[in-house]
């Protein structure tokens, strides 16, 4: 699969680490089937350029260089109240020399406080030029396309980053994440039995079926959903996985096999916080000194180990979690992650 025909930035002068999680996956097994369970990697993505590092720095890469070829001096994208994505499109503007503006969506009532901290606090100290606040359910694209307007007004150009950075062009990120991974398992002499990751705006989920596809990596991806069961995330992931590959000039398929999600780990709400979530965000804290964020990556991990313990996950398989990052929002949510499940002493 040929990149090197696609205009990209490069903001991350290494491949993310590819490391062994012996002290969690100890205390990961004392809950499993037996006290057995399976060995579980990280890919370290939440260490990517664009601090504090996430998976959309990889996507941003083909989209920025996109915004730049075309004569943008203004990048709008969407998001939540807390965005990582947001975040790190800003950071990359800032880095470009580009205006940033957003539409947030307050899809929790309420949530948007311009005293917050987390990602927020990140936003005014970044320098973002505008927000727009829309309620939870707007059309997106056309509210960004009204903030669009107004710059265009204002004599300059503005391209619009769909949220999460996921389209075709975007994906391209975790097709180039897969090549990444693909030589570091050989490099390393790894044989995985399963990737484990997020499934949100599917872009990241989807970017990496279109790249194990295309270059013929035959290792399971899991996607454990942050914002739908797997009857509304499935079909979102397979469309922009065949729309990385179609874009890619690639004449395969992605069927309903090639796309598995699970569900039940996200709810009550998008971002909202649940105790699963708290015992996993503690957990990895505690047995790696590695953290989680209490949106994404908290509650991804939870459906890892609720999957562990069910012995969905089997005992000695070799698991990698992809880390998408989202420190910042890490912030905003302390009491409920350290009031939540405790760890057994």
């Amino acid at each position: 699969m040929d990149l090197s025909r696609f205009p990209r930035r490069r903001y991350t002068g290494f491949a993310t680490p590819l490391e062994f999680l012996p002290n969690f996956s100890r205390a990961l097994a004392a809950g499993c089937p037996g006290g057995q369970g399976p060995r579980i990697w990280i890919k370290r993505d939440d260490m990517l350029g664009l601090f504090p590092g996430g998976n959309k720095t990889r996507k941003l890469e083909f989209l920025v260089a996109d915004a730049l070829a075309q004569g943008a001096d203004t990048l709008v994208t969407c998001g939540a109240p807390q965005s990582n994505h947001c975040r790190i499109t800003l950071a990359a503007a800032v880095k470009e020399g580009l205006k940033c503006r957003f539409v947030i969506e307050e899809r929790v009532p309420n949530s948007y406080r311009e005293d917050a901290s987390g990602n927020h606090f990140m936003f005014r100290l970044l320098g973002v030029e505008a927000i727009t606040v829309v309620p939870g359910g707007s059309n997106m694209a056309a509210e960004m396309q009204k903030v669009a307007d107004a710059v265009a007004r204002a004599g300059r150009k503005a391209y619009i980053i769909p949220g999460g950075g996921s389209n075709a062009l975007g994906g391209l990120g975790y097709v180039a994440c897969a090549q990444e991974l693909q030589q570091q398992l050989f490099e390393q002499g790894v044989t995985l039995d399963r990737l484990v990751v997020g499934s949100g705006s599917s872009g990241t989920h989807g970017g990496l079926v279109a790249g194990f596809l295309g270059n013929n990596i035959r290792i399971p991806i899991v996607g454990i959903g942050v914002s739908r069961d797997p009857a509304d995330q499935a079909p979102l992931v397979l469309k922009e996985a065949q729309a990385t590959l179609d874009l890619l000039g690639v004449d395969l398929k992605v069927k309903p096999e090639h796309v598995t999600c699970v569900g039940g780990y996200w709810q009550p709400k998008y971002s909202v916080p649940n105790a699963r979530m708290a015992e996993a965000v503690q957990m990895l804290a505690r047995t790696e000194g590695i953290p989680l964020d209490p949106v994404y990556t908290g509650k991804i991990m939870a459906g890892l180990i609720g999957l562990a313990r069910t012995g969905e996950l089997r005992a000695g398989e070799n698991v990698l979690f992809l880390h998408t990052g989202g420190l910042p929002s890490l912030h905003a949510y302390e009491a409920d992650v350290l009031g939540g499940t405790e760890l057994p002493a």
